[in-house]
């Protein structure tokens, strides 16, 4: 498992030190679903950087540009790429047409392989599954609501995906695995991470006072655009291709004339949470059978998120 983190700057109310501090403590926090490598992005002199290192996040130190308005963070536990190989790290930085993006992953895509031989995707030395998602979107030419929506459509697994892309237009794209965002109105704040347990933990440890918060709710199969001064908008995605293993929720064995394959139901975080224990734990030669048996013999799905990090298994 990995984290998704970041902010949005809106009211360009922070200085550059005191963004280093605030994603500092957000990687910190983020943490606790991986420490293999530790990356960010953000766009500053008009051009979008990525910085990135295969180190936990307590190593990291970030230096971020006083323009630098949305950073875009991501804590990584390999499960396919060598971490040490930094070009297997996320953020991964590439270009749609004339415009170049930045995307951050979260979860595990199957049919990675499939897709680059079916696409005829370009051969790359990255050797992370989460790759094919920028490769799809280089190969749309473009970075849309369109392109998202067919990459989304196109991977199987679990995911959540974070883009920026160079006008500081942050995407989430919201798949089956958690994610949680907090909005500041009265300084245009947006902070966010993988789960609302990380995001309050590093709220704790914030060496700032933020003022009262708002959830921005976003449910699985929609895509959440937020752009530099904090404005949403929003646009969908089938999410079928997400239930493919064998331990979809009931609603989505029906028949297609029975479902809604336009209206998304969303998951419950449970039932995200161990989708996503299953997805890690096939990586690593266990079925979603097993999972699931270590759960009825009364073991939390925080006990054998453990079991995966510490190789208990």
């Amino acid at each position: 498992m990995c984290c998704l983190f970041g902010m949005i700057d809106g009211n360009h109310r922070f200085t550059g030190k005191q963004k280093a501090r605030m994603l500092h403590v957000q990687a910190t926090a983020s943490e606790v679903r991986g420490t293999d490598a530790t990356g960010i992005a953000y766009n500053s002199g008009g051009k979008l950087h990525v910085f990135k290192r295969p180190l936990p996040a307590h190593k990291v130190r970030f230096h971020i540009p006083e323009d630098a308005l949305v950073i875009m963070g991501h804590t990584r536990m390999s499960t396919q790429g060598d971490a040490r190989r930094n070009y297997n790290n996320h953020p991964f930085l590439a270009r749609a047409g004339s415009h170049s993006f930045a995307l951050a992953h979260n979860g595990v895509l199957y049919n990675d392989v499939l897709l680059r031989a079916t696409q005829k995707l370009p051969r790359t030395n990255i050797e992370t599954d989460s790759f094919v998602a920028v490769q799809l979107l280089q190969q749309q030419g473009t970075l849309t609501f369109d392109s998202l929506r067919y990459m989304a459509e196109q991977v199987e697994g679990s995911f959540s995906f974070t883009v920026l892309d160079d006008r500081n237009n942050l995407y989430f794209v919201k798949g089956d695995n958690p994610l949680c965002i907090y909005h500041y109105p009265d300084s245009g704040l947006y902070l966010y991470a993988s789960t609302e347990e990380i995001l309050r933990k590093a709220l704790a440890r914030m060496p700032y006072r933020l003022g009262k918060a708002s959830q921005v709710v976003l449910a699985c199969g929609e895509i959440l655009k937020i752009d530099s001064e904090g404005q949403q908008t929003r646009a969908g995605f089938d999410t079928w291709n997400l239930y493919t293993r064998g331990y979809a929720p009931y609603s989505f064995l029906m028949e297609p004339s029975v479902r809604s394959r336009s209206v998304p139901l969303p998951a419950s975080p449970d039932q995200a949470y161990i989708r996503e224990l299953k997805s890690v734990a096939s990586f690593y030669g266990f079925s979603p059978d097993y999972v699931d048996t270590l759960l009825t013999d009364g073991f939390t799905t925080d006990d054998v998120e453990e079991m995966l990090y510490c190789g208990d298994i």
